[in-house]
């Protein structure tokens, strides 16, 4: 299983760049076990599927403590940023981004990914 994670530009640059090795959420995904990919979206002005990234380990806690332990450490793992990014209306006209992520399956990320390179 596959997740579409929105970031902002900011935070998407940080990590296409390596500069940002985790990414801390309110809400964790209730299928963590399953999830193997990462997609990037990129929220507005961008609005664009921009690459993705592989996750070491998913580690729930409180705020603060989660920040001694791992402020130091990886969490996201074999970033690839797209050559260019995609526009997922262009295979999906009634897409809408989710507000925190959504989950995919790898066939219908990948359908999203290829239609838009087209």
């Amino acid at each position: 299983m596959n997740v579409l994670l929105s970031i902002k530009p900011k935070y998407v640059r940080e990590i296409l760049k390596g500069e940002k090795k985790y990414e801390f959420r309110r809400s964790i995904f209730r299928y963590r076990e399953e999830i193997k990919m990462v997609h990037i979206y990129s929220t507005s002005p961008v609005k664009r599927i921009v690459g993705r990234f592989t996750i070491e380990e998913i580690i729930e806690d409180h705020p603060k403590n989660l920040w001694k332990s791992f402020r130091d450490f990886s969490g996201i793992e074999k970033v690839e940023a797209f050559k260019e990014p995609i526009d997922p209306k262009v295979s999906t006209p009634d897409f809408v981004p989710p507000q925190s992520f959504r989950y995919f399956k790898e066939t219908e990320i990948e359908f999203v990914i290829e239609e838009g390179r087209g």
